[in-house]
């Protein structure tokens, strides 16, 4: 009986020794522990609701285009709002007061990443997080805007899309469709980087054509009517480049531009449908669907903005208005006819 309980007793401590010894007990069938973590999915992850917080400047045709472009590309790619994302799209109705409201909430709300669309948006944002990944769209130049250390290379929590246009074959536009130009006005937004960053490129390409530029800027939306009428007579044409301020109020400006005979060049298409004569532009909503797939590869693959440089959509259209060029009494070139899209004015609504 001595013998049995002796060898009992050596099996229980034999066993409790074996349960708090340093081997690692085996792993389940099929997995190690040493393995290598399995590569990040392109899918989305269907236990968690992620949050996109978004902040744009204000209503016009391109920042909304750029707005639906992203939306539709998150959906293309398996994000869709209600159901493993949820957006929470804000408008600072070209407020700047009102960008940096936005931006409070958005970082308070710890979104999982934010799209600021315009550069004053994008500054906004910026300035309140440095954790939170911030991709930007329909900004000219970032780095102009202190909003990467280079386009390069961003190296901190913000990249995204730039709306940089071929301004040099705008400038060359001018002179196609009004051959006698000689002065041409420069209409924009004082306030806004993006345009003096575009009307800076703008001047120089003008100077090395022999071609005149003078300065009308705006501060507010107000003065977009008075500021056109005191260009009558004082140029032959004049320029706007992608400027927020300027794109919401073109309807305003092709009512005093165009019953004066004055063209009006623009850089983005949706200015030409609202009365501007052409451009050489590029898609927004393009440019929007390019940030969604930048956000994928931050939302499933774990990539960073300081690591992703800023990229730039390529193709670009010539768009013509039809209804614009008549009102002016200019015939449109066939070389540039044959290649051009030809849309007529928006109606007012």
């Amino acid at each position: 009986m001595k013998k049995i309980l002796a060898i009992l007793l050596a099996t229980s401590v034999a066993l409790s020794l074996a349960a708090c010894g340093g081997t690692a007990a085996p792993a389940a069938s099929g997995t190690s522990s040493s393995a290598p973590e399995a590569a990040p999915s392109s899918e989305p992850s269907a236990d968690k609701i992620l949050k996109i917080g978004v902040v744009q400047l204000i209503e016009h045709d391109a920042l909304d285009a750029a707005y639906l472009g992203f939306v539709d590309g998150l959906k293309e790619a398996g994000y869709e709002d209600g159901k493993n994302i949820q957006i929470d799209y804000q408008n600072a109705q070209g407020e700047q007061a009102n960008c940096v409201t936005i931006a409070d909430k958005l970082v308070n709300d710890k979104s999982d990443l934010i799209l600021a669309i315009a550069t004053p948006a994008a500054q906004a944002v910026a300035n309140k997080t440095k954790d939170i990944p911030i991709l930007v769209t329909a900004v000219t130049d970032p780095a102009d805007a202190k909003l990467v250390a280079t386009n390069a290379a961003p190296g901190g929590n913000v990249s995204g899309t730039s709306d940089l246009n071929p301004i040099k074959e705008q400038m060359s536009l001018i002179k196609e469709l009004v051959p006698t130009v000689k002065k041409v006005g420069m209409l924009y937004s004082s306030s806004e980087a993006n345009s003096v960053f575009q009307v800076n490129l703008a001047k120089e390409e003008l100077k090395a054509m022999g071609i005149e530029s003078v300065d009308y800027t705006v501060s507010n939306s107000n003065e977009v009517q008075q500021v056109v009428q005191s260009m009558v007579g004082k140029v032959d044409a004049v320029y706007s480049p992608t400027d927020n301020t300027i794109a919401a109020g073109m309807a305003t400006v092709a009512m005093v531009a165009n019953p004066a005979k004055l063209p009006v060049i623009v850089a983005e298409g949706g200015m030409v449908k609202n009365g501007g004569l052409a451009t050489y532009g590029l898609s927004y909503y393009n440019l929007g669907k390019q940030t969604a797939a930048m956000a994928v590869k931050i939302l499933a693959e774990g990539a960073k903005p300081a690591d992703m440089p800023i990229e730039y959509l390529k193709e670009t259209d010539l768009i013509i208005n039809k209804t614009t060029a008549e009102a002016l009494g200019i015939t449109i070139p066939q070389a540039l006819a044959g290649k051009a899209q030809i849309v007529e004015t928006v109606a007012a609504q």
